[in-house]
C-alpha cells in the first residue's frame, strides 16, 4: 500500500493532453523511487493546492481578468460579454484548475492511507477535514466556469462525468460532512502551520469558511431548487459559526514577482479601467458628496447632481441601453458611493499614491490626459480634457464612432483600478465577511429561517465592506440615502419607492457648447422581474453585494447575474453587428435578455479532441450546444 500511494493520486480528466493520449495513465504516473505514506506529508499537497489556485501570473490574465473581470462586469474588456472566447486560454485554465483539484485529491488520498497506519500523527485527520473543504472550492470553479465535470476524477482511469447538480449535491454533503468532522482540540505544530497560507491551520476559522461555502453554494440553487437551497442554507446558518468579521475572511497574502502567489491583476498591459456596470452603481448611490470625499483642489471639478455631461452623438455610441450613452462627463459627480474613490483613481491625479501607471514602459498611457475627437479625414473636431473627469464607455462594438474618437479606451481618460491592486501588496479575497451577511441579507428576504433580520444582516454587510475600505465615518449617512443610482436604487432599506420613469437633466452639447435639457430614463432590466422592478430588497442587497465584492470577487458577480439577471448589465454597444453573438441587433439592444450575456466556458479543445467520448457525455448532462450562452442547470434559462 506504502508504495501505490504515489500512483493511486491518479488525475482529473483533462490535465494534460499528454494524459488523454496515453492508454494507461498509471504507466507514466509512478514515480521510480516511489515514496512511502510516512515519507509524503499530507500538508504539503494541501499547500499546492491553495497556493495554486492564487492563479501564477499567465494563467490569472486570462481566468480572472480576461474571463471573470470581464463576465462580471468588473472591467472593461471585449471578450466574454461579446461571446469571444480563446482556446488556448481556456486549455492553460483547465489544465492548471485540474492540477490544484489532483493536490486536493492527493491530499485527501494520503491522508486516508497515513490513517491505516500506526503512529500517525494525531492531526492528520483534521488535515484531510480541510482538504475535503478546499477541494469543494476547486470544484465549484470548475462547476461554475465549466459546467458537467467528474466527482471522482482521481482514480488513474478516465472518469465519468457528473450533471451539475450532482455536482452541487456532492459539494454540499462534503462541507457538512468535513466541517462536523474537525476535532478543534487537536493542535498543529508551527512548521505544519506554516503549509496553510490562508489560516495557518486555525481549525475555527476553517469551520465558518466550510459554512459560509455552504451558504454560497445553497444560495446558488435559489431558483433552480429553492427547498433544497433553503434547507441547506438553514443548517448551515443555524449555529452562527461562519465568516463573520474581516479577520475571518479566506484570503492569501499575494508576492511580487513570477510564481503562484503574484496578484492576479499585476500585468502591466491589462488597464483594469472602471467598468459602465459599476459606475451605473455607484453614481449617486449614498448621497455622499464628493466635495466630503475629496481634497479641495479637486472641489473645482465637481458638477451639479443634475448634470449628464458633454453630447458627443457623433462620437459616442448611443446603441446601448447604459442609461449614460452618448455622453462624456467632463467633471467629477456631485455624489458618489465613497467606496468608489478609493477602488478607482481619478485620471490626471498623478499626485494621488494609489495612482497606477501601467504599462511603466509607455507613461504617456496613463501620463498624457488630453485626446481628440476626429472626423472622417483624421482633423481634429473636439480636444477633449479628460483630467479630474470620470467616465466608463460601454464595451461592444463602436463603428466609426469608435475609430473618431481617441479618448474612450485610452489609459489616461479613464478611471483605472488603485496601485494596491496591481502590485502584489494585497491579500487576495476568496471569501470576505460582507457576503455571508448579504447571503443572510438574501435568505431573510426570501422568507427563510435565518439569526438575523434582513435589513440587520444587509447593513452589516455594507458596514464590514466599509470598514475594508476604511470610509465608516461615511456610513451612518449612506444606510440612510434614498438617492438613486443610474440603475434606479437606493441604499435604505426602507425605502423601496421605484423611481420615476426619467429624470430631468442638464447637458451640454459638446459640438456648439449650447446647453440643453434631456429625461434620463432608468434602464429597463428586462430580466429581472421584467423591468419594471428597481428598487425591491432583493436589487439593493445584489447591487450592494456586488459593489462589496470588487475587485476581488468577479466570478461571484458573475454568478449572481446568471442566477438572478442582477444587478443590471447593460448590452454592449452595437454600432456595428457582432459576429460573436448575432443575437443582439440593431432592433433589440434596450432590452435585456439572458443571452445577451455569457453563461459559462466552452469545454477546451484538449478534451474535445483527446476524450471525445467523456467530451460527448459532459454536453449531454450540458442538455445544451457546447458554446459560452448556455445556461448552467442553476442560472436563469
Amino acid at each position: 500500500m506504502k508504495n501505490n500511494m504515489i500512483k493511486r493520486a491518479g488525475f482529473l480528466l483533462g490535465a494534460t493532453a499528454l494524459m488523454f493520449s496515453c492508454s494507461d495513465f498509471d504507466e507514466i504516473n509512478i514515480d521510480p523511487i516511489a515514496a512511502n505514506t510516512e515519507q509524503v506529508q499530507v500538508e504539503y499537497f494541501i499547500n499546492n493546492a491553495i497556493t495554486g489556485a492564487q492563479q501564477d501570473p499567465h494563467i490569472g490574465e486570462r481566468a480572472f481578468v480576461l474571463y471573470w473581470k470581464a463576465a462580471g462586469r468588473m472591467d472593461r474588456s471585449n471578450t466574454l460579454p461579446v461571446g469571444s472566447y480563446n482556446d488556448d486560454w481556456s486549455n492553460d485554465y483547465f489544465n492548471a484548475l485540474s492540477g490544484w483539484l489532483n493536490h486536493a485529491n492527493t491530499a485527501v488520498q494520503v491522508a486516508d492511507e497515513k490513517l491505516e497506519t500506526e503512529n500517525v500523527e494525531v492531526y492528520v485527520d483534521n488535515l484531510k477535514q480541510v482538504a475535503r473543504i478546499w477541494r469543494v472550492y476547486l470544484m465549484s470553479e470548475m462547476a461554475d466556469n465549466f459546467g458537467p465535470m467528474p466527482v471522482n476524477g482521481y482514480q488513474g482511469v478516465n472518469p465519468d462525468f457528473n450533471s451539475v447538480e450532482e455536482v452541487y449535491d456532492y459539494m454540499l454533503a462534503e462541507l457538512k460532512e468535513a466541517e462536523a468532522a474537525i476535532d478543534e482540540s487537536i493542535t498543529f505544530p508551527e512548521g505544519v502551520k506554516d503549509f496553510d497560507p490562508a489560516y495557518r491551520y486555525d481549525l475555527s476559522k476553517w469551520r465558518k469558511y466550510a459554512n459560509s461555502m455552504r451558504m454560497r453554494l445553497a444560495m446558488r440553487l435559489s431558483e433552480v431548487d429553492p427547498s433544497k437551497a433553503q434547507q441547506e442554507f438553514e443548517d448551515a446558518v443555524s449555529g452562527s459559526n461562519f465568516i463573520a468579521t474581516l479577520d475571518d475572511n479566506f484570503q492569501v497574502q499575494e508576492v511580487d514577482g513570477w510564481n503562484d502567489l503574484a496578484g492576479v491583476m499585476t500585468r502591466e498591459w491589462n488597464d483594469q479601467f472602471l467598468s459602465p456596470t459599476l459606475n451605473n452603481l455607484i453614481i449617486n448611490l449614498g448621497g455622499i458628496n464628493s466635495a466630503d470625499q475629496l481634497d479641495a483642489a479637486l472641489h473645482s471639478h465637481i458638477k451639479p447632481a443634475n448634470y449628464l455631461g458633454l453630447k458627443f452623438e457623433d462620437h459616442f455610441t448611443s446603441m446601448t441601453n447604459d442609461p449614460s450613452a452618448g455622453y462624456w462627463f467632463d467633471g467629477l459627480h456631485e455624489s458618489i458611493d465613497p467606496r468608489a474613490y478609493k477602488s478607482y483613481i481619478i485620471p490626471g491625479d498623478f499626485d494621488n499614491p494609489q495612482m497606477n501607471r501601467y504599462p511603466t514602459y509607455d507613461l504617456d498611457w496613463t501620463g498624457i490626459t488630453v485626446r481628440n475627437l476626429v472626423d472622417n479625414a483624421g482633423d481634429v473636431v473636439e480636444e477633449i480634457e479628460a483630467a479630474y473627469t470620470w467616465n466608463a464607455p460601454s464595451i461592444g462594438s463602436w463603428g466609426s464612432k469608435g475609430s473618431s474618437n481617441q479618448v474612450y479606451s485610452w489609459g489616461g481618460t479613464t478611471p483605472r483600478l488603485a496601485n494596491k491592486f496591481r502590485n502584489s501588496s494585497e491579500k487576495r479575497i476568496f471569501f470576505a465577511s460582507w457576503e455571508t451577511y448579504f447571503l443572510i441579507s438574501e435568505a431573510a428576504v426570501r422568507g427563510w429561517n435565518v439569526p438575523m433580520s434582513g435589513r440587520d444582516a444587509y447593513e452589516q454587510g455594507i458596514g464590514e465592506s466599509f470598514e475594508y475600505w476604511e470610509v465608516t465615518e461615511h456610513l451612518a449617512a449612506y444606510l440612510s440615502s434614498q438617492d438613486y443610482n443610474r440603475a434606479g436604487t437606493s441604499v435604505s432599506w426602507d425605502h423601496t419607492a421605484e423611481p420615476p420613469a426619467t429624470v430631468s437633466m442638464d447637458y451640454t452639447d459638446g459640438y456648439t457648447n449650447t446647453p440643453g435639457t434631456t429625461s434620463l430614463a432608468y434602464p429597463e432590466n428586462t430580466i429581472y422581474q421584467g423591468g419594471g422592478i428597481k428598487n425591491d430588497l432583493l436589487t439593493k442587497v445584489i447591487t450592494q453585494k456586488f459593489i462589496a465584492q470588487s475587485p476581488w470577487l468577479p466570478l461571484e458577480t458573475w454568478n449572481d447575474h446568471r442566477r438572478l439577471g442582477l444587478p443590471f448589465f447593460e448590452n454592449p454597444a452595437i454600432e456595428n453587428p457582432i459576429n460573436t453573438m448575432p443575437q443582439l441587433n440593431g432592433g433589440n439592444y434596450t432590452t435585456n435578455q439572458v443571452n445577451f450575456f455569457p453563461q459559462r466556458l466552452r469545454y477546451p479543445s484538449n478534451l474535445r479532441n483527446n476524450v471525445p467520448q467523456g467530451y460527448q457525455q459532459a454536453v449531454n448532462l450540458l442538455e445544451g450546444e457546447d458554446n459560452v450562452f448556455t445556461p448552467l442547470w442553476w442560472a436563469m434559462h
